[in-house]
């Protein structure tokens, strides 16, 4: 059995706006009330988080769990979850309330009413296709000569407008260090500078924006093209010459974060490829075509520093010196898929902040590639590759926090960053991806204590990684179903925290800090998908305490908002916020840390 947890959701359904006092959505299984509304704790059993059929809800009284998948939330009674769901509407538009969803009374239901979960999905049948199987009896064995086929021979341009640029990052060649710092930081310190335009720390809540007044009740044009096939509207359609360059220092900062990312990933990528032989990857199921993948991706990484260094300028920084926690490649691939996680998120948190509209579309092109890395490195060890509808985005912060232990030293003069770095947040009984019985788990079974290092692999008899059971094994594939999830809703979480004024990050030179105002801790904070839920902290001694994951979904009756690998702050408030906002949260956090869920 286990505590009632009062949860907190921030759910978007569409677009959010801070959801009124009063109002008062459907309730799941709890009759408590927060801030003066409610919402859906729904539960579904399905593996790896998806939702199960009709959205039925696997329960079991007084808060005992019952789930399946990575991370599907199916526990009921007391372990409920509260969410809030609300969506943007015009001032003046009348409303109504449909299954626990504000809408428009002149918007027609259509995604209130639908559901993607049909049952039956009768006449199914296709009668225009063959469906008889076509018995295998010759496969090929002769390859080559190559048909021959019309082709001339054509030169790379290698001079004018149209030629290659040159990269920043060439093939790997020669010596690269890696392992802990020792000596002494001659700069301690985030890059600040006084005074500040708030002096109380935090940025005061304000309305919505004032002009953020469309809505289309007829599906119409409601203003005159520009020209034919270009509706009215958009930032950087009207014919100015792009100019691919940072414009604010909240756009060299970020994207300054951004290229320390990609060096830190260039740089694991072709550590790993350098370090491990090939009988050692294929120990742990990896072939020498998965190798070759993970080779390209470091070349992708090439042109990803190159592009972001010419975005910033001549003070763009160099790669760095780093402290990897892997010794296998096993532990490589757990590494990468939490690393890539952060990275990605971290850019999907600030992209659309940026001053540079042009910046930001080549930034996505290429955050687009990482996302795929990180659903790579997922399968590679042995996790389903998106067990989530909707990836987090989080603050730069965040990202710096999580990715700063893993930097050693930086060259002299290298840029610094303005962003913050959290004390760490440490799941004493963090999931072990590598068991086939992730209950199984004791604590501390990570190969080191930073956030973001990978699992121990325990011995043969109790692990996943070379077992070939449909439900129980964990090696390379294109997706697996646990029969046993990594977590659960109302699984209890161990958690400890560092104290502040730790030295971490290139050359020891940052110093962990927390909020600003941030007060004692009293909430679990959990980042994921398009949420920001918050549980009770229960404390149990000096920065030790725990919680219980929590039972809610994204949508009613769809996928449980806990899953994938995620974000965990303590916080002193449960202050409500949505993903274009979460940075408001940073002057109130405690610590920081990652969870893997699923």
């Amino acid at each position: 059995m286990y505590s009632k947890i009062v949860a907190t959701s921030v759910l978007l359904s569409g677009l959010a706006a801070a959801a009124p006092q009063g109002w008062n959505h459907h309730g799941g299984n709890q009759g408590e009330h927060q801030k003066g509304w409610q919402g859906q704790g729904y539960g579904q059993s399905a593996a790896n988080g998806q939702s199960a059929a009709n959205g039925v809800s696997a329960s079991a009284g007084n808060g005992a769990s019952a789930s399946a998948g990575n991370g599907a939330s199916a526990s009921a009674g007391n372990g409920a979850s509260a969410s809030a769901s609300a969506t943007v509407t015009s001032p003046e538009a009348p409303v109504r309330t449909v299954s626990g969803t504000r809408a428009l009374v002149s918007a027609p239901s259509v995604a209130i009413d639908q559901d993607g979960n049909v049952p039956g999905y009768t006449n199914a049948d296709a009668s225009f296709a063959d469906d008889s199987v076509t018995p295998l009896t010759v496969i090929p064995t002769v390859f080559g000569p190559d048909s021959t086929i019309p082709a001339i021979e054509t030169d790379a341009v290698s001079t004018g407008l149209f030629a290659a640029g040159e990269q920043r990052s060439s093939w790997v060649t020669g010596y690269t260090s890696h392992g802990p710092f020792s000596g002494t930081a001659t700069t301690t310190g985030a890059v600040m500078n006084t005074p500040y335009i708030y002096p109380s720390g935090t940025i005061p809540t304000g309305p919505a924006n004032p002009t953020a007044t469309y809505y289309n009740t007829d599906g119409e044009l409601q203003h005159n093209e520009p020209i034919p096939y270009t509706p009215y509207g958009g930032l950087g359609t009207n014919g100015s010459l792009p100019r691919y360059m940072v414009e604010s220092d909240f756009d060299y900062e970020s994207i300054t974060l951004g290229l320390y990312q990609e060096w830190i990933e260039l740089d694991a990528f072709n550590n790993a490829v350098a370090l491990f032989s090939e009988e050692e990857f294929l120990r742990y199921g990896l072939t020498p075509e998965d190798v070759s993948l993970i080779q390209f991706m470091g070349q992708q990484e090439q042109g990803h520093a190159t592009l972001l260094s010419n975005m910033l300028g001549e003070t763009a920084p160099p790669q760095c010196t780093y402290n990897h926690p892997f010794t296998n490649p096993r532990e490589f691939v757990d590494y990468q898929q939490i690393l890539t996680r952060w990275g990605e998120s971290g850019v999907w948190g600030f992209i659309n902040h940026l001053d540079s509209r042009e910046v930001g579309q080549l930034l996505a092109q290429s955050i687009a590639t990482e996302a795929r890395q990180e659903m790579i490195f997922r399968q590679m060890a042995g996790l389903h590759p998106m067990p989530v509808w909707f990836e987090a985005g989080i603050p730069q912060s965040w990202a710096w926090t999580f990715m700063a232990p893993y930097i050693s030293s930086c060259p002299e003069n290298t840029t610094r960053l303005a962003w913050q770095n959290f004390p760490a947040l440490h799941v004493a009984n963090q999931a072990n991806i590598n068991r086939f019985s992730p209950n199984d788990t004791a604590l501390w079974e990570r190969v080191d204590n930073r956030t973001s290092s990978p699992a121990v692999i325990p011995d043969q008899d109790e692990s996943c990684v070379n077992l070939n059971k449909t439900g129980y094994g964990c090696g390379p594939a294109i997706t697996h179903n646990r029969s046993e999830p990594l977590s659960f809703a109302g699984k209890q979480v161990l958690l400890e925290w560092d104290t502040p004024g730790k030295p971490v990050g290139p050359n020891d030179s940052y110093v962990t800090a927390k909020g600003g105002v941030a007060g004692e801790p009293s909430y679990v904070a959990w980042a994921a998908q398009l949420n920001l839920t918050y549980t009770p902290l229960t404390i149990t001694g000096p920065n030790t305490g725990y919680t219980y994951q929590p039972n809610a979904s994204v949508y009613e009756y769809g996928a449980p908002i806990v899953n994938g690998t995620m974000f965990i702050a303590l916080t002193d408030t449960d202050m409500y916020l949505t993903p274009f906002n979460l940075s408001m949260l940073n002057p109130h956090i405690v610590a920081l840390g990652v969870y893997q869920a699923g």
